[in-house]
């Protein structure tokens, strides 16, 4: 497109946003993929007024979603590709995850200082959704690769923009992994630009599948060796790659989690197992052994421990959030679900999805996923001080509760159970306990400073019992 017929082009544009923002008719407007982007958008409520895209990722979240995001081998490829073309023209590239969230920019110093008024920069959310017709939002939304030029932008202050943006398609799921974007300043980058980044966005997915081959391939010579091969053999998402000469299950199965059973075609029952990095479905002749009991320590001021079979592992502050999670929603939560039982409606899916990676390399399949849950049986001391307020003897109570759930979590979920358990604790001990199970209570983190159970304590017990004297002296300091 000649500068001139920009020109009009843009004159058109300028006419037709002001008739679509203030719901007027207009007789010439833009072409139709930016008319559904700015139907889309005014639906999604985007204000054409707005400053700059939303901040979702703090410098913190960031680094672990792009240590996890299946997009980071490819940065190197990505950056040779169009970085120096976007640094010397005086533009920037910007690869975003499957949402339209930032993750790497780089480019022209002087075009990302410019960029960073209006959120194009790392961690900020440019889906559609958020801040209406762009070039990566609209490339995501349509699956396609896209340049939308100035005016084409609903929101105005991004009509001094062009972005040439394409999608990165995973070869083997056929789900969007991110968004490759070369964007600048509207003189100056060329609509042609997009051929440029679809290209790269198709060689992407070429490394992609090449790696996915890579895998298959060693995944294959794995299993050749395996002196007898009871199974059929599935990559980590599913597809079928040996032990299914007649095609039975198809190129791809639904994976069930890992130790349960599924019914096969044929009628045969098998189950899932772990092999090297993908699965095997095995026929199950025999019922498999029981899965290893998960044990969850997570009361006190101690550090927070799982221990699967006899291996005991420290927990992280969020790896013990999220476990006790589980065990509180058996039937299993979504990573969105998990996100705002930690966070609130701050939370991050992704965030919750790189946490779990790691979570699950270190118990080894305790965690099945969609949605996330518990595969072994699980026993956890939150849940055996619920149980025995149901009836169990005030001493053994006292005895069993060490202190509150987690006392460092902010989750709002956690803060409930929390609270929940310490008040039924508290009251049962007050109401039933014993001057000796009142004192252990007093040596929890809260049990300690609680005015009313001292001074049950200290009226009690003998006034020579150094018990009684401790909780004496406990309320000179408090009072």
């Amino acid at each position: 497109m000649s500068y001139a017929h920009l020109d009009a082009y843009s004159r058109t544009l300028r006419g037709a946003h002001e008739a679509a923002v203030t719901g007027e008719a207009w007789p010439a407007g833009p072409r139709r993929l930016i008319t559904a982007s700015w139907r889309r958008s005014m639906e999604a409520g985007i204000d054409p007024e707005g400053r700059a895209a939303p901040l979702v990722y703090d410098q913190t979240d960031i680094n672990d979603v792009r240590q996890a995001h299946p997009l980071l081998p490819m940065l190197p490829m990505l950056a040779q590709t169009l970085t120096q073309m976007a640094d010397e023209s005086a533009h920037i590239m910007i690869v975003t995850d499957a949402a339209g969230r930032i993750l790497w920019r780089d480019g022209n110093l002087g075009t990302m200082r410019i960029a960073d008024q209006v959120g194009l920069a790392d961690g900020h959310h440019w889906a559609e959704g958020s801040v209406g017709t762009n070039g990566i939002g609209t490339a995501l939304a349509a699956r396609r690769p896209v340049h939308v030029y100035s005016e084409e932008h609903l929101m105005r202050v991004l009509h001094v923009w062009s972005c040439s943006a394409a999608p990165i398609v995973d070869p083997d799921t056929d789900q969007v992994l991110g968004c490759v974007d070369v964007s600048g300043t509207a003189p100056s980058l060329h609509p042609a630009t997009v051929a440029l980044v679809a290209a790269t966005a198709r060689l992407a997915e070429t490394q992609l599948a090449l790696r996915m081959y890579e895998r298959d391939e060693l995944l294959r010579r794995r299993y050749e060796a395996l002196r007898s091969r009871p199974g059929v053999l599935l990559s980590a998402t599913g597809r079928v790659l040996a032990g299914d000469p007649c095609g039975a299950l198809g190129r791809r199965i639904q994976l069930p989690g890992t130790g349960e059973r599924m019914i096969l075609p044929d009628g045969r029952v098998a189950q899932l197992e772990p092999f090297s990095d993908g699965f095997l479905l095995r026929a199950s002749i025999s019922p498999a052994a029981p899965p290893a009991t998960l044990r969850l320590t997570l009361l006190g001021e101690g550090m927070p421990t799982a221990t699967v079979g006899d291996r005991q592992i420290q927990l992280s502050l969020r790896h013990a959030e999220i476990l006790a999670l589980l065990a509180l929603h058996p039937r299993g939560l979504t990573a969105e679900q998990l996100s705002f039982h930690l966070y609130g409606d701050d939370g991050n899916p992704v965030t919750i999805r790189a946490e779990i990676h790691r979570l699950r390399s270190q118990l080894d399949g305790t965690i099945g996923a969609k949605p996330y849950h518990l595969n072994s049986p699980t026993e956890a001391d939150f849940l055996e001080i619920r149980r025995l307020l149901s009836g169990a003897t005030p001493d053994t109570l006292a005895r069993a509760y060490t202190g509150p759930l987690l006392p460092r979590s902010e989750s709002p979920e956690i803060r409930r159970e929390r609270d929940e358990l310490e008040v039924q604790v508290r009251s049962c001990l007050l109401r039933r306990g014993s001057p000796d199970e009142l004192w252990t209570y007093a040596q929890t983190t809260n049990g300690r400073d609680d005015p009313l159970v001292l001074e049950r304590i200290a009226s009690t017990l003998a006034p020579t019992d150094h018990r009684a004297a401790a909780a004496r002296a406990r309320l000179t300091t408090l009072l």
